[in-house]
């Protein structure tokens, strides 16, 4: 019998209930990814079937976008390289393997600052982009998850096209 979603396997012990949910989606998201990643092949990661945006956009802008929520949720702003870095994750020459190794690399950021963030800091202000427009701590963390589920359904989606159109 498979494991239960990430959700469904208990509260963690010791973590504030948000920050245990928070965990939880990072995991789902990190196995969710990784299952389809290991799906393809080379190829079939960068197909574009019918035009659509490739499974290896979103696994790379998977882990660009965690990668750059996390420098705000750090209270930090952008680098000039993390700018440029996003006109990049359309295209790629990456193995499924790298790109499962960054997705891990992003989630792992993620978890520890979603550790290292006390619920009494959860309202705290984060400013987001060049115009700091204002969000909170938790709902920047939320987001997160959110942009994360988001992209990993688009990954599963693309995969399986590719594996469809490009098998």
């Amino acid at each position: 019998m498979p494991a239960p979603e990430p959700w469904l396997r208990g509260v963690l012990p010791n973590v504030h209930a948000v920050t245990g949910h928070l965990l939880r989606a990072a995991e789902h998201i990190r196995e969710d990814a990784e299952q389809a990643l290991l799906t393809l092949t080379a190829a079939q990661l960068w197909a574009t079937p019918n035009g659509m945006t490739s499974a290896g956009f979103h696994a790379k802008h998977l882990a660009g976008s965690t990668q750059r929520l996390c420098t705000y949720l750090e209270g930090g702003q952008l680098s000039t390289e993390q700018v440029a870095a996003i006109a990049q994750e359309k295209f790629g020459s990456e193995s499924p393997g790298d790109l499962i190794a960054a997705i891990h690399a992003a989630f792992d950021r993620y978890e520890g600052v979603i550790r290292r963030l006390a619920p009494g800091e959860f309202g705290t202000v984060r400013e987001i982009g060049r115009q700091r427009i204002p969000t909170t701590a938790v709902g920047l963390a939320i987001h997160i998850a959110e942009h994360g589920q988001r992209h990993v359904g688009q990954l599963i989606t693309a995969a399986k096209l590719a594996s469809l159109t490009n098998g």
